[in-house]
């Protein structure tokens, strides 16, 4: 029989697996959505413009 610990660092695990790829998918769906691709663009020009 497992010991209670097994069970519980392998819960956390998955959990932990689980939740950080939900973040990453989060991520990633905000950063292709379509409606952010003007400000995206914009904040990639930053660095090309000239100060007055």
């Amino acid at each position: 029989m497992e010991s209670t610990y097994n069970i519980l660092a392998s819960f956390a695990q998955t959990g932990g697996l689980l939740y950080f790829m939900a973040i990453f998918a989060g991520v990633v769906i905000y950063a292709v959505w379509p409606g952010n691709k003007e400000r995206f663009d914009d904040a990639a020009q930053i660095p090309f413009r000239e100060d007055d």
